[in-house]
C-alpha cells in the first residue's frame, strides 16, 4: 500500500507541472482531477496536517450577538430588513452572546481551537456609522471578548464587516452603492486597528463581498434588499474593493510595523464542474468561478482588474479601474481568505452564473484552483461546513459528515495538490439567526435551545468530533486501516456467483441434419448440399452436446475459481408446483451443469430458492393459492428440496436453501414460513442424503453493516443493534441462537404496538417448530455489499426508518458507487464478519456474495478492482487478526449477461469481454491472498489440473468423433502403404 501511496503522489506531481502563475492557469483544473486515479483518489486519506495548522471556528455579530438596541448600539440594516417583507423572525436576540461571553470561551474551551474568527458590529461601535457616534460600552463588549481569548489561550480573527452596515449610512448614502463609503468604512477600520490590535494579528476586513453586492444590492436576497438596477452590484463590488484596499494601506502604513499583523479580504466562491467533457465547458466552469470568486480575487491577487470573461460579458456595465486605482488595490492581501459552503453553494448562486455547468461541492479543487489562478497564496479557509435542520438538536450527523468531508479534501490539497493551506475555520461557533434562512437551518457545533430563557449552550456531536480531530491533528493512520498481509488456508473456497445461469435445454451439438461438400480446391470452406439431409441420428444426448454449458463452465474454469454459486429456478422446474409435473428436461439440463463443473474440479453450490423482492419467483399456482403465507408453500418446498437433492445431489457439497429471504419489507408471518421452510429442507437433507451425499446446507442472509453515526458513548451503538437484529437476527437467532427471534425485536415490537397502536405482529414458535428450526445449518453464509450508518434522530423523512425509529445515512467521504446507496465501505465486512462471529462463536462463515455495480461499457472496471481487493483485504483481517472461521469468499458477479453491472465478464453483443476485475481476482486467488513480499510461497496440495486438453476428453460424442476419423485415416494410411510396396514388387519381377 506504501507504494500505492508513492505512485499516486507521483502522479499528482507529474500533474503539478504545468502550473504557472499565469492569469487563466486555473483552467486546467479540470483536465487534471479527471486525469487522476480512480477511485484511488476519491479514497480517505490517513494523515495529519502541518505543524502549527490553525484550527479555527467562527461566528457573524448579527448571527449570534443580540442585545440589538441595547447599550447604545444602533440599527443595522439587517434590524431593519428582517422588519419588512415577508420574513417572520429576526436576529434581535440571536444566541445572546452579548450577555454570555463566559458560555462562548467555555465552549471554545472545549474545541480546542487556536484561532476564533468573530466579526465586530459596526453599528455598535459606531451607533451611526461615523467615529461621533462612539459607542464605549459596546468597544468595552469586545474588549472583554479579545481579554478572555487571551486567557484561554485563543487567537482572535477579527472582521470588521460580516453583512450589518449600519442604517444610517444607508439612508444617508445609498450604502456600498456610495463612493463616501471608501472613507468612512477607512475611518471605522482605523479605529479598530487603533483599539484592537495590540491583540489581533489576523484581521478580514470584508466578509463575502459578492453577497454583499450581487444579493444585498442585486437579487434582493439579504439586506439591504436592493433589487432594481441590474449594474448596481458592480458598482457596489467596485467600491467594497477600494474599501478593502484602503484599509489595508493603513494598515500596512500605520500598524504593521508595531502590531505585527496580516490582514485580508474574506472572498467566498461555489465550485463547478464541467457538464460535458469539452474545452469550452471548461472555460464556461472559468467564466462561472471568475464572476464570483474572480472578481474580487482578480484585482487583489492578479493585476488589479476583473478578469476578461467579465469584461467580455459585461462590457461598460463593469466599471473601471485607473491605472493608479489598479495599482492601489493590486497586492492588497497577506494571504487568500477563503469561504466555502451552503452560504453560496446550492442556494445563492444564481443559474446565469453556472454558465450552464454543473455546481459540485469540490473544495479540494476549489483550493487547487485558487493555487493555480492566483500564484500559490497562503489559504486560510475561513468559514467552512454544511448545516442541519431548524429541528436538529445535539445530533448533527450530516453536518459532521460534510464537516469531516471538507477538512479531508483539505488535507489532501495539502499533501497531494502543494496547496499552501495555513487554517481551516469550521462554522459556525453556535447556532444562530441564519441570515436569509432564519431560524429554518442550524449551522452551530453547539446547540443553542432558542426557547429557553438563558439561551442553553450545548456540544453537539459535530464539536465532539471536531475536538478530536484537533486534538490528533487530522486523520491518523491507525493499524486497522492499514492494509493486511497474509494467505487464507489451503482449503479456503474461492467463488464466484450468479444469480442464475443461462439455460438452453436444445441440444446445440450433433443438432444440424444437412449435409456439407468440403471445397478442397478452392477456400476450403464447408459448403451446404441444399435439398439433402441425413436421417435422424437415433443417439442418447450427453451433457456435451449443450454448447451453452460447455461455454458456461470454461468461462467459469478460466476465473480459476474453486466454487461456484447459482440458483435454480424453482417455478420453472416444477411449473404447477407439484413434483410429479417435474420438467425432468430442465433437471437434466442442471444436472449437466453441475457435473461439467465438478469435472473441471469446480464445486457447485446451488440455491433452491432465491427471493427477488416484489418480483415473485414461487410457481404460479403457489403464488395464486397465497404464496408463503400458506402451509402448502411450505410442504411444497420440501418436496421440491428432496427432488433438486436427488436430482443433483450427487454432484453438488454445499446447499443453500433459501438465498437472502431477510428482505425488510417481508411480513413477519412469511418470514416465520419461510423459517420452516428452510428448516424442512434442511432436515431432508440431513435424514435421507447426507450420509450417501457427503453435503452441507445452510441458507443465506443478506447482511450489509450497519454502523453507529457516532460513537461517542454506549448508547451511540444501541440503535445499530437494533437495526443488525431486526435485519439479520431475525433469520439468525432462531437457526443459530435460541430457536427464537431476537429478544431485542420482540420487546421493541411490543413497545411499538403498545405506544403507537401499530400492529407489528411477530409469530411465537411453537416447541415443535423452535426444535424444527434450531440448528438447521451447516455453516453461517451471507451477502454483503456495502455499509450505512444509524442513528435515533430525524434529519431526513425520506432515509428515516419509522418502524425502527432510525436514521439513515452515509459518510459523505465514502467512495459512491453508481448504485444508489451503496457506497464502497470495506472495512464493513470485518465488523458484519465480527459480528456474526461474536454471536455464534466459531461457526464456519462463507461470504456467498460480494460485490460493486459499475457500468457495463466500463471494461476496465478500475472500481471493482479497487472494491475486491480492499473487501477481501478486510475478510483476511477477519481471518487472521480476529479468528474468524471464515471458509470461503464468493465475488459477485460471474458475468454482466445474469447480472448487469455486476459482472467479471461483460459482453459486446456475441462476444464475451474479460474485465480488468477478472484477471485482478485471479491473481489474489493464485497467491491465496496478500502474503509478504519475500515470504516462502504456500506450500498446498493441489487436486489435479485440468488444462483445456483435459477438458476436450470430457466432451466423449467429440472423442468419439475424432476417434472414427483417425482411425480411418490411419487404415487410408496403411493401405496406401500396402499397394505401393505391392506395386513395387511387381514392377521389380517384371
Amino acid at each position: 500500500m506504501k507504494v500505492t501511496r508513492i505512485v499516486l503522489a507521483l502522479i499528482l506531481f507529474s500533474h503539478l507541472q504545468w502550473t504557472s502563475a499565469a492569469p487563466g492557469a486555473g483552467l486546467h483544473t479540470w483536465d487534471r482531477f479527471s486525469k487522476l486515479p480512480y477511485p484511488g483518489d476519491k479514497a480517505f486519506l490517513y494523515d495529519t496536517f502541518p505543524d502549527k495548522f490553525m484550527w479555527a471556528v467562527g461566528t457573524a455579530a448579527y448571527s449570534i450577538e443580540g442585545a440589538w438596541e441595547k447599550d447604545g448600539k444602533g440599527k443595522s440594516i439587517w434590524d431593519t430588513f428582517t422588519r419588512g417583507g415577508t420574513r417572520v423572525s429576526r436576529g434581535d436576540v440571536g444566541s445572546d452572546s452579548y450577555h454570555n461571553i463566559k458560555g462562548d470561551l467555555r465552549a471554545l474551551q472545549q474545541l480546542g481551537v487556536s484561532h476564533y474568527r468573530f466579526s465586530l458590529s459596526w453599528s455598535r461601535i459606531f451607533s451611526n456609522g461615523t467615529k461621533e457616534s462612539y459607542n464605549e460600552k459596546g468597544v468595552e463588549y469586545y474588549k472583554s471578548l479579545i481579554r478572555g481569548l487571551k486567557e484561554i489561550k485563543v487567537q482572535p480573527v477579527v472582521t470588521l464587516y460580516h453583512w450589518d452596515l449600519p442604517e444610517s449610512l444607508q439612508n444617508l448614502f445609498g450604502g456600498w452603492s456610495n463612493s463616501v463609503m471608501v472613507e468612512l468604512f477607512r475611518e471605522y477600520a482605523d479605529f479598530c486597528f487603533r483599539t484592537f490590535g495590540t491583540d489581533v494579528k489576523l484581521w478580514i476586513t470584508i466578509d463575502n463581498p459578492f453577497v454583499v453586492a450581487w444579493h444585498g444590492y442585486g437579487t434582493g436576497v439579504v439586506a439591504p434588499g436592493i433589487k432594481n438596477d441590474s449594474d448596481l452590484p458592480f458598482r457596489v463590488g467596485h467600491n467594497l474593493l477600494k474599501a478593502h484596499a484602503a484599509a489595508w494601506h493603513l494598515y500596512d502604513d500605520r500598524y504593521r510595523s508595531s502590531q505585527g499583523g496580516r490582514v485580508s479580504m474574506a472572498l467566498a466562491s461555489h465550485w463547478i464542474k464541467p457538464s460535458r467533457t469539452r474545452q469550452e465547458n471548461s472555460k464556461a466552469c472559468q467564466c462561472s468561478l471568475d464572476f464570483v470568486l474572480g472578481w474580487f480575487a482578480r484585482p487583489l491577487f492578479v493585476d488589479g482588474d476583473y478578469p476578461p470573461c467579465m469584461k467580455r460579458n459585461l462590457t461598460h456595465r463593469l466599471p473601471s479601474f485607473t491605472e493608479s486605482e489598479s495599482l492601489y488595490v493590486n497586492g492588497t492581501a497577506d494571504f487568500f481568505a477563503l469561504s466555502h459552503g451552503p452560504a453560496l453553494s446550492f442556494q445563492l448562486i444564481n443559474d446565469s452564473l453556472r454558465f450552464g455547468q454543473t455546481e459540485d461541492l469540490g473544495l479540494r479543487m476549489l483550493l487547487y484552483w485558487v493555487r493555480a489562478e492566483y500564484n500559490n497564496p497562503p489559504i486560510f479557509v475561513v468559514e467552512s461546513g454544511w448545516y442541519g435542520s431548524g429541528n436538529t438538536k445535539t445530533k448533527d450527523a450530516k453536518h459532521m459528515y460534510y464537516l469531516k468531508r471538507f477538512i479531508m479534501e483539505t488535507l489532501k490539497a495539502i499533501r497531494f495538490d502543494r496547496v499552501n493551506v495555513i487554517g481551516y475555520t469550521a462554522w459556525s461557533l453556535l447556532d444562530g439567526y441564519e441570515w436569509y434562512r432564519e431560524y429554518g437551518i442550524r449551522r452551530g457545533l453547539f446547540y443553542v435551545d432558542f426557547n429557553t430563557p438563558d439561551l442553553k449552550r450545548e456540544p453537539k456531536t459535530s464539536a465532539t468530533f471536531y475536538s478530536k480531530l484537533i486534538e490528533k491533528n487530522g486523520f491518523p493512520q491507525l493499524p486497522e486501516n492499514r492494509p493486511a498481509q497474509g494467505v487464507f488456508p489451503c482449503d479456503f473456497a474461492w467463488g464466484v456467483a450468479a444469480n442464475s445461469i443461462q439455460v438452453d435445454t436444445i441440444p446445440t451439438q450433433f443438432a444440424d441434419p444437412s449435409v456439407y461438400v468440403w471445397n478442397v480446391s478452392g477456400n476450403g470452406e464447408l459448403k451446404k448440399v441444399s435439398g439433402v439431409q441425413v436421417p435422424p441420428m437415433r443417439r442418447t444426448h450427453h451433457c456435451a452436446d449443450y454448447g451453452i454449458i460447455l461455454q458456461q463452465v470454461s468461462d467459469v474454469h478460466r476465473m480459476q475459481v474453486s466454487h461456484f454459486h447459482f440458483s435454480l429456478n424453482w417455478s420453472s422446474i416444477t411449473p404447477t408446483g407439484r413434483v410429479s409435473d417435474a420438467n425432468e428436461t430442465l433437471l437434466r439440463y442442471y444436472h449437466c451443469f453441475v457435473s461439467e463443473l465438478q469435472k473441471v474440479n469446480v464445486t457447485p453450490v446451488v440455491t433452491l430458492w432465491h427471493h427477488t423482492g416484489k418480483l415473485s419467483s414461487l410457481p404460479a399456482p403457489i403464488e395464486a393459492d397465497g404464496g408463503w403465507q400458506s402451509e402448502e408453500t411450505v410442504q411444497a418446498f420440501a418436496d421440491y428440496a428432496r427432488l433438486c437433492f436427488q436430482w443433483l445431489g450427487a454432484h453438488v457439497k454445499l446447499w443453500i436453501t433459501l438465498n437472502e429471504p431477510n428482505d425488510e419489507d417481508l411480513e413477519y408471518t412469511v418470514g416465520h414460513q419461510l423459517l420452516r421452510a428452510h428448516a424442512l429442507a434442511w432436515h431432508i437433507y440431513d435424514s435421507e442424503f447426507r450420509k450417501t451425499q457427503g453435503g452441507k446446507a445452510s441458507l443465506v442472509l443478506h447482511m450489509d453493516w450497519v454502523e453507529p453515526a457516532f460513537s461517542f458513548n454506549r448508547e451511540d451503538v444501541e440503535p445499530a443493534n437494533r437495526v443488525l437484529d431486526f435485519r439479520v437476527g431475525w433469520f439468525a437467532e432462531p437457526i443459530f441462537g435460541s430457536g427464537d427471534y431476537p429478544v431485542v425485536m420482540r420487546s421493541w415490537l411490543q413497545q411499538r404496538n403498545n405506544i403507537d397502536l401499530f400492529n407489528y405482529h411477530l409469530p411465537v414458535f411453537s416447541e415443535e417448530d423452535r426444535l424444527l428450526v434450531k440448528g438447521t445449518y451447516d455453516f453461517f453464509a451471507i451477502s454483503h455489499f456495502t455499509t450505512s450508518m444509524v442513528y435515533d434522530g430525524v434529519e431526513d423523512k425520506y432515509t428515516f426508518k419509522d418502524k425502527l425509529q432510525v436514521q439513515l445515512i452515509s459518510d459523505v467521504t465514502w467512495i459512491m458507487s453508481p448504485r444508489r446507496n451503496s457506497p464502497v465501505v470495506p472495512w464493513g465486512l470485518r465488523k458484519a464478519l465480527n459480528w456474526v462471529n461474536s454471536r455464534y462463536k466459531g461457526v464456519p462463515i462463507y461470504v456467498m456474495a460480494n460485490g460493486v455495480q459499475e457500468d457495463i461499457a466500463r471494461f476496465k472496471d478500475s472500481l471493482r478492482v479497487y472494491y475486491l481487493y480492499n473487501y477481501i483485504n478486510e475478510a483476511l483481517k477477519a481471518y487472521t487478526l480476529d479468528g474468524v472461521n471464515l471458509k470461503g469468499y464468493f465475488a459477485y458477479a460471474f458475468s454482466d449477461q445474469r447480472d448487469p453491472g455486476f459482472g467479471m465478464y461483460g459482453h459486446v453483443q456475441e462476444e464475451v469481454i474479460l474485465k480488468s476485475s477478472l484477471g485482478h481476482y485471479k491473481n489474489i486467488i493464485q497467491h491465496n491472498g496478500f502474503p509478504a513480499p519475500g515470504t516462502a510461497q504456500q506450500q498446498c496440495p493441489h487436486a489435479p489440473v485440468h488444462g483445456s486438453g483435459r477438458y476436450i476428453l470430457t466432451k466423449h460424442p467429440i472423442v468419439g468423433f475424432l476417434t472414427l476419423v483417425s482411425s480411418c485415416m490411419l487404415i487410408t494410411v496403411c493401405l496406401v502403404i500396402y499397394y505401393g510396396v505391392k506395386r513395387h514388387k511387381l514392377i521389380t519381377k517384371k
